[in-house]
């Protein structure tokens, strides 16, 4: 029996080196994910989740108005309409309860690092907990640590 084709995500990307998010966008489509947007401010970052039906938003901490990532991951929970993972060289500098975001991925980050956690997620969105083991340069929040590392398939 073949294993069922998971719907490709949708994320939103918050960052504000364009650099860096055009690798991401490269990264996240040769995945075979789609991104729906892409915002370099809180304000931004807002209207995209408004906007989109988007299953993740990859964020970076420090953005174009400053140390704004933490509101967007707190304004991402409160919505509840995806998840928000962050992305950043300071992973340090998230609150422990990583403001409710799913986890963190440190900068810099590999290709195949991006792509497993890629995978990874996908299974935690469409098929929760994911039955992949907790792939190398991603670490959990402390809740979905609970959740899903400790959740058996």
């Amino acid at each position: 029996m073949e294993p069922l084709q998971m719907e490709p995500l949708k994320i939103i990307i918050v960052e504000d080196e364009a650099l860096l998010a055009l690798e991401l966008e490269g990264l996240i489509e040769d995945s075979g994910n789609s991104v729906v947007g892409w915002a370099t401010s809180f304000a931004e970052a807002k209207a995209l989740i408004d906007e989109h039906e988007a299953d993740i938003a990859f964020v970076d901490l420090n953005l174009a108005d400053g140390p704004t990532g933490i509101s967007i991951a707190e304004y991402i929970r409160d919505s509840g309409r995806s998840l928000a993972v962050f992305m950043t060289a300071n992973p340090r500098s998230l609150p422990e309860n990583y403001a409710g975001a799913v986890g963190v991925i440190a900068k810099p980050y590999t290709m195949s690092g991006l792509t497993a956690a890629l995978t990874y997620l996908k299974e935690g969105v469409r098929e929760p907990p994911p039955a992949k083991a907790l792939p190398v340069g991603f670490v959990l929040s402390p809740h979905y640590a609970a959740h899903w590392a400790a959740s058996t398939r």
